[in-house]
């Protein structure tokens, strides 16, 4: 049984701005805001959360299942992702609609300005996740990533039916979801992934408090950057995961994607949630200093040794990297 991972499909047109956002900004002049930034660089790559996560597990060899809309250009974004062993049988592809765009532009400080086009993505509630359980042998986990609204909860609604525990991460669209709709998405969680800010968010567009969110979920995982990950469950102590340091950042776009890789590849293998945490981390640190979110390489002698570095020997003999049981 496999993993699906549902969610964007998009190409990343990625820009560095020389300096800093919060000089270009004006007390009192912010409701007339109108701004343009010279960019030193730009990087065309390819993204999308769930095409970034469903990368980051085929590198871990997990052959995940993306499930997603993609446009008519989407030929060699596929052919790259199945030589990287993903599963795109279940991407829809539309005959009308670009692939979905996101543009992003990071300053000095590593603070981030984004658009994103959906394109594509709005044909998404189309897709029907119990066909694709049913043809590919099994699910033995939905994430269910940022996506079109409809198909988020469609997603949802359907594996909660077919009993396959889902990880909700609803990520940047919490800021379109109505109280109905993100509540739908969160209760009855396996797991739950936010940053810190989107656990703010979260919180704020269910209506619920903490400690009713995690009454409601397995665990609740909130990655916090420099400062690591915290794993909360209801009843139970926090668990803090250090991140693994790295010496360089080249772009943090993707980074949480390659967390929630690392983790769910974690969970295949039957590991308990910081072993899998830690793994996550250490393929995190990787992405970071790789400008684009699919471009890091993934060899397993350099996670061993982060993660051995930051988590000790005894951490680091715990992690193998082959492919996760059937």
């Amino acid at each position: 049984m496999r993993i699906a991972v549902t969610g964007s499909i998009a190409t990343d047109h990625l820009m560095v701005f020389p300096g800093r956002f919060a000089e270009q900004l004006i007390a009192g002049q912010l409701e007339r805001i109108s701004l343009s930034f010279l960019t030193d660089r730009l990087e065309v790559r390819r993204g999308g959360v769930a095409a970034n996560i469903a990368f980051g597990l085929g590198l871990l060899g997990l052959d995940p299942v993306l499930v997603g809309a993609a446009g008519a250009d989407f030929a060699d974004y596929g052919a790259w992702l199945r030589a990287n062993g993903v599963d795109t049988s279940a991407v829809r592809v539309s005959d009308t609609l670009h692939t979905a765009r996101f543009v992003c532009t990071t300053d000095q400080d590593h603070h981030q300005i984004a658009t994103f086009y959906a394109g594509a993505m709005a044909e998404a509630p189309r897709i029907d996740l119990a066909e694709i359980a049913g043809r590919t042998g099994g699910l033995r986990l939905v994430l269910v990533g940022a996506d079109d609204p409809a198909a988020m909860l469609r997603h949802t609604a359907t594996a909660h039916r077919l009993g396959i525990p889902v990880a909700a991460d609803p990520s940047q669209q919490l800021a379109r979801l109505g109280r109905a709709q993100a509540r739908r998405l969160v209760e009855g969680a396996r797991w739950l992934f936010t940053n810190a800010y989107e656990a703010a968010l979260l919180m704020k567009r269910t209506g619920w408090s903490e400690d009713e969110v995690l009454g409601r979920v397995g665990t609740w995982i909130t990655t916090r950057g420099a400062d690591g990950v915290v794993l909360t469950r209801r009843g139970a102590d926090r668990l803090t995961v250090p991140a693994v340091p790295t010496d360089k950042i080249a772009d943090p776009t993707g980074a949480g994607d390659a967390f929630r890789s690392g983790f769910l590849a974690g969970l295949a293998r039957q590991w308990p949630p910081q072993q899998a945490a830690r793994l996550g981390c250490a393929l995190a640190a990787t992405a970071l200093e790789t400008v684009g979110t699919q471009e890091y390489q993934l060899l397993p002698a350099d996670l061993t040794a982060r993660i051995a570095r930051t988590y000790g020997a005894d951490a680091a003999r715990c992690i193998e990297l082959r492919p996760a049981d059937a």
